[in-house]
C-alpha cells in the first residue's frame, strides 16, 4: 500500500496527514490488490477546503473530490464516495462470477411470464 499526500496552498500539519492516511488505508479492505493512492489537500479562496483522492489497485481506478468549509468533513465525504465506488465494482465482479440471474427463476415462470 502506497499513499502519497500533497498539500497545496496550505500548511502541512501532522494531524491532517495522519487522518488522511488512516482514512485512505481503510479502502484496502474493499480491494483485492495492493493500492496506490494520491491525496491532494488544498485550500481555495479563503475558507473552502478541497480534497481530491485518486486510488489505483491493479486494473481498478477510483477517483473522487469534494469541497466544503472543513477539511476533515471533505475528507470523510470523499472516502464515502470511494467506498461506494469500490463496493459497486466488487459487486459487479461478484455478480458476473455467480451469474446475474438464477436458473430457478426461469424454471418457476410459466409461458405468460408470471410466477
Amino acid at each position: 500500500m502506497n499513499i502519497a499526500i500533497t498539500f497545496r496552498q496550505m500548511e502541512a500539519t501532522e494531524a491532517v496527514k495522519s487522518h488522511a492516511t488512516e482514512k485512505v488505508a481503510k479502502l484496502q479492505k474493499f480491494l483485492k490488490q495492493p493500492m496506490m493512492a494520491h491525496v491532494t489537500l488544498s485550500c481555495e479562496k479563503g475558507r473552502v477546503h478541497c480534497v481530491e483522492v485518486d486510488v489505483r489497485a491493479g486494473a481498478d481506478h477510483f477517483h473522487a473530490h469534494e469541497r466544503s468549509e472543513d477539511m476533515y468533513a471533505s475528507l470523510d465525504l470523499v472516502i464515502g464516495k470511494l467506498e461506494a465506488q469500490a463496493r459497486e465494482a466488487k459487486s459487479a465482479v461478484t455478480s458476473q462470477r455467480k451469474g446475474a440471474d438464477r436458473a430457478s427463476q426461469h424454471l418457476l415462470t410459466d409461458e405468460s411470464g408470471e410466477e
